[in-house]
């Protein structure tokens, strides 16, 4: 196949790269670097198979770009949009035009191309939720006004669009929820809880806990999620689909495990909770069970230690 990958030098956006050149296809990887970094693909440039372009997707659909992309392609998988709580209350305009005007340029693209479109949705778009776990049925419970929402409305947003260009011009769309995700090549300072206290614990620093700890999450390790993700490109199914890992921990418990991993003599210290920062989160993956086949294998303790590794490298 030829693949196009929006947001391709991002963390999950790399590592599809890697997946499907691997797996033999073409992959054209665009990204505008907002939060990206060439060197996540830099081991691909100079293969024949690997093109890259610097580009936003907001001004997609350019005379340069048609020239690029002559051909067209078979699959897009639409990862372009800050995604950590640092980036994108650093650049909420820019976070919601992205998932307003890139969003509708990608779906024209797929639709001029009769390719296939998987958008990377988020947990997000459930909010503070009231329904525990969350399944895909539920519709969430969010602050349209926060500052949080500039993602989880522009989300949910894109999500509407996706749908309804589905309906309407019957374009072969997939949405994933993505919930928190982990692995090599997480930025250090993206503002995400596993990059934030690894780091801190590598250098012995005091590590951060907003709140008292108590509110949860549940991690997926990126090798579980790229598996996923491909099994669902897979398929014609059109309604979204919760990937996570539903092993739900304390933000407490995993301060204490990665402190216990690293070997640190960090001391824990406790910060105010941000505005609308979710009590719980924990997906039902039963729907991706049923139609994927798919659950994760890596548990906690053995994905941290892979990202323990690769950042020890890098500090």
């Amino acid at each position: 196949m030829k693949v196009l990958i929006t947001g391709a030098a991002g963390f999950i956006g790399s590592h599809l790269t890697d997946y499907y050149l691997a797996r033999g296809d073409e992959v054209i990887a665009i990204d505008n670097l907002i939060t990206g970094r060439k060197e996540n693909l830099a081991v691909h440039f100079g293969q024949p198979s690997f093109t890259y372009r610097e580009i936003d997707i907001c001004d997609f659909g350019t005379r340069e770009w048609k020239t690029d992309s002559a051909g067209g392609v078979d699959l897009i998988l639409d990862f372009a949009s800050p995604a950590s709580p640092f980036d994108y209350l650093k650049y909420p305009i820019e976070t919601m035009r992205t998932a307003a005007l890139g969003t509708i340029n990608m779906l024209e693209y797929a639709r001029a191309q009769n390719a296939a479109i998987l958008l990377a949705s988020t947990s997000e778009v459930y909010g503070d939720p009231e329904m525990h776990p969350q399944r895909e049925d539920y519709w969430g419970n969010v602050n349209p006004v926060g500052p949080r929402s500039v993602y989880d409305e522009g989300k949910r947003f894109a999500e509407a669009l996706t749908a309804a260009y589905h309906r309407q011009y019957e374009v072969k769309t997939r949405i994933v929820r993505i919930f928190n995700t982990y692995g090599e090549r997480m930025r250090e300072g993206d503002g995400r809880v596993i990059p934030a206290l690894i780091t801190q614990a590598l250098r012995n620093q005091p590590m951060t806990i907003f709140g008292d700890g108590s509110q949860t999450r549940s991690f997926c390790y990126v090798s579980d999620m790229v598996r996923g993700l491909e099994r669902l490109a897979e398929t014609d199914y059109d309604r979204p689909v919760n990937m996570g890992n539903p092993a739900e921990y304390t933000v407490l418990q995993l301060a204490e495990t990665i402190k216990r991993l690293t070997g640190s003599t960090s001391p824990l210290i406790f910060q105010p909770l941000p505005q609308d920062d979710p009590r719980k989160r924990k997906p039902d993956i039963t729907r991706a069970k049923e139609l994927l086949g798919w659950e994760p294998r890596v548990n906690l303790e053995e994905g941290l230690n892979c990202v323990i590794d690769w950042f020890q490298t890098r500090i």
